[in-house]
């Protein structure tokens, strides 16, 4: 019997652990058609025959401040690089969320609903198409006259507009003479080389997915509205009266928060040019989308921060806002710390942009450049919502993440960066704390089946505690965890890899665990399908803890499944104290059960477990005490 179960022993022991290594992931049928086709790469690299699509877009944009009106002018020059032929082009139209037909993830008021998009001319390579844009919802399919063929492009002249709503969200009137203004032009929606054109309609809770485009455009508004918008002013001396214009200039280089424009002299219409109205012209190449906000009575202050060590690359950081709001008189100081911070520790990447400006409205809410905020009232919390904003220059804006499908590659790693540098500005219990609170609490106290779907779960399919807490803070902890298993050096290592791949460029969540595998050395398809392919949860418990004269023995069951990393806080008969910590490396050979062995013959008087951040579902199984 002795042999008989030795060998059973074995046998589990081998079984365990040749499933730890060949596990395969769940791949959907269109993503492995991608790695047939050689557009990805099993290496998590954009494969030999990798494409997309892009864009550039001139633009003429006025905002009339009195009709509430926005209307443009545009020409696209869309190139089709993939191998097929477009028989269709889809359009794109965000705001048309607006419209009382909509579809939409939740109720609105009715301040929050408008016309939507008109489309006065649209022509295609010169042709004019008669198309009704009242009958479009976010996105709109133009039938073409003629085919675009590969490695072909065309030229779209689109005239618009539409009204702002008087309920500002994402995007709208902030007050009577403040709008922020995002989404605002009718763009060609992403062909890509998984699921061709997306269609997916935009309801509000999920977020976007745009091509990487070259942007010319300019602003039109009226005299005493300034204008802040994604990329490089252009022409300050074309609409901002001498002084004003040099002060701009001047932060450009300066470590010093400098006020542009106060509130007198926003009054006192000292600022812009007294044309009737001026043209504002930007310039943003190789970006996921432009948006800008203007008003005429926010006050101005603008700093500048090096992000770049080797270069000295500057970044210009503005804000602008109402003279009552007390979040945004620190913004400049503030985001120039988290814009050097991010650069140098985590993710450690050189912010990529030329300028970052903070903008009160009540969307808080990532932009290219800029964040739209709220005003809290609390200083704190205003910084953490910045900092988890601009976080996202990094996902979704470095590498084109498709937000819509897979929020979790975006708004877990702005939530996992929100709480690294929490640490750095308010030390790790604070950030701890509000972690938990924030971020876990509500999710692992509620037993819901909405909070147990896995986190690959597309976006679009998912409830709203089941999209929150798969986006945000579940994703979140994976990374962690990962971090944590890995090591900083590893860890950071492989993070750098899978963004410079992917700069630029469309990464899906194969391509993620496919880049971590190949750039670490190590098979960690375990620790995927354990964190985002299963029903898992947080949950440990101590199950046993047995000693004899030379060892002890504690027995942890994982009775939620994920692999967590985690302490064992000891406390020995004789009063002494230790504490191991243990990654979640030790659920690789078996995901249900751990057991740590300590040497020595002191009595163990109690044991507790703890996970920290990873906080457990029935805390009260977490400690063992002697009896």
């Amino acid at each position: 019997m002795k042999k008989l179960s030795h060998l059973l022993g074995l046998f589990v022991l081998l079984f365990f652990t040749q499933s730890s290594i060949a596990q395969e992931l769940y791949t959907p049928r269109n993503i492995k058609e991608a790695f047939v086709k050689g557009s990805r790469s099993k290496e998590g690299k954009p494969g030999k025959n990798y494409w997309q699509n892009h864009g550039k877009y001139t633009m003429g944009i006025s905002v009339n401040p009195d009709t509430k009106i926005v209307s443009g002018t545009e020409a696209i020059v869309y190139e089709n690089n993939s191998k097929d032929t477009l028989k269709t082009i889809v359009i794109r139209f965000v705001n048309n969320l607006h419209k009382p037909t909509a579809p939409r993830g939740g109720g609105v008021s009715p301040d929050f609903l408008s016309a939507g998009l008109t489309i006065t001319s649209l022509k295609i390579d010169g042709e004019v198409y008669n198309e009704n844009a009242q009958k479009w919802g976010t996105i709109g399919v133009v039938k073409l006259k003629k085919p675009l063929l590969p490695s072909s492009k065309a030229t779209l002249d689109i005239d618009w507009n539409y009204p702002l709503s008087k309920e500002s969200g994402r995007e709208g009137q902030i007050d009577e003479t403040t709008f922020f203004v995002a989404y605002s032009y009718p763009r060609v929606s992403v062909y890509d080389d998984y699921n061709g054109w997306d269609r997916l309609p935009h309801t509000d809770r999920q977020e976007f997915y745009n091509d990487f485009n070259d942007y010319s455009f300019s602003i039109k508004a009226p005299k005493n509205y300034v204008v802040y918008a994604t990329g490089d002013l252009l022409n300050p001396d074309e609409v901002l009266q001498a002084e004003f214009a040099e002060r701009l200039k001047k932060s450009y280089t300066s470590d010093e928060v400098l006020h542009i424009a106060n509130e007198q002299e926003m009054k006192n219409g000292k600022v812009t040019l007294q044309n009737d109205w001026n043209i504002w012209k930007f310039e943003a190449n190789t970006i996921s989308d432009v948006c800008f906000g203007l008003s005429n009575h926010y006050l101005w202050d603008a700093g500048s921060v090096v992000v770049d060590n080797k270069t000295n690359r500057r970044v210009s950081t503005q804000a602008a806002y109402d003279v009552k709001g007390t979040d945004f008189v620190n913004s400049v100081k503030n985001n120039n710390y988290a814009l050097a911070w991010f650069s140098n520790n985590w993710p450690g990447v050189p912010y990529p942009f030329s300028k970052m400006t903070a903008f009160q409205g009540f969307a808080d809410m990532e932009f290219p450049m800029m964040v739209n905020d709220s005003q809290t009232g609390d200083a704190v919390f205003a910084q953490l919502v910045q900092d988890h904003e601009i976080a996202h220059t990094y996902f979704p804006f470095y590498m084109g993440i498709n937000e819509t499908r897979y929020a979790f590659m975006d708004e877990g790693w702005a939530t996992t960066l929100e709480y690294l540098i929490g640490i750095a500005e308010n030390g790790k219990e604070a950030a701890d704390d509000f972690y938990k609170k924030f971020r876990v609490n509500r999710y692992i106290n509620d037993n819901s089946s909405e909070e147990d779907q896995p986190i690959i779960t597309m976006s679009t399919q998912l409830s709203g505690a089941g999209y929150g807490n798969n986006s945000y803070g579940k994703a979140s902890l994976s990374y962690l965890a990962l971090k944590d298993m890995l090591g900083d050096d590893l860890f950071k290592k492989a993070l750098h890899t899978y963004m410079e791949d992917w700069n630029g460029k469309h990464p899906i969540p194969w391509d993620f665990f496919n880049s971590i595998n190949t750039s670490t050395g190590k098979d960690l398809n375990w620790f995927f399908n354990n964190w985002f392919f299963s029903n898992n949860y947080i949950d440990l418990a101590v199950a046993n803890v047995k000693s004899d004269a030379s060892t002890s023995t504690i027995s942890l069951k994982n009775e939620g499944g994920f692999a967590i990393p985690f302490d064992i806080n000891i406390v020995y008969a004789n009063g002494k104290k230790e504490t191991l910590h243990k990654t979640p490396a030790v659920w690789e050979i078996n995901q249900k059960v751990a057991t740590v062995t300590l040497k020595g013959s002191q009595k163990l008087k109690t044991v507790t477990v703890d996970g920290g951040i990873f906080m457990d579902a029935t805390p009260s199984d977490n400690s063992w005490t002697t009896k």
